[in-house]
């Protein structure tokens, strides 16, 4: 088997991809207190979990000490968010290719190479 083949990496590519998610769910496994004092509802972490996983995980541990965000919290939770949206950005760009063609953002098609060798 080729290792440089996208089906050696797949494993490796999905665990990493999904490193925010699974720690998100270790920590309310783990903390399940901390998890209940920082959302009263159901439906905050779930949202969480599924858009901005890495966010909602700063957010519950920021929430545990003080029990509000202040000064420079609001600095970690943005770094949080902004890692969010360079891993959306990362995935839509690594996909890119996948796009159709004629569909905005889809990559112009490939000519094929005119020279000799």
């Amino acid at each position: 088997m080729n290792p440089n083949s996208p089906s050696a990496a797949g494993c490796l590519t999905a665990i990493v991809a999904s490193f925010s998610r699974i720690m998100l769910l270790i920590f309310w496994i783990g903390r399940p207190v901390a998890w209940n004092a920082t959302f009263s509802t159901f439906f905050l972490p779930c949202l969480g979990f599924l858009l901005v996983p890495i966010t909602t995980m700063v957010y519950v541990w920021l929430m545990q000490g003080v029990g509000q965000i202040a000064g420079a919290d609001w600095l970690w939770l943005i770094l949080g968010f902004a890692l969010d949206i360079a891993t959306i950005g990362a995935s839509a760009a690594a996909n890119r290719e996948r796009i159709p063609a004629g569909v905005p953002g889809a990559l112009p098609p490939q000519q094929p190479p005119t020279g000799t060798a």
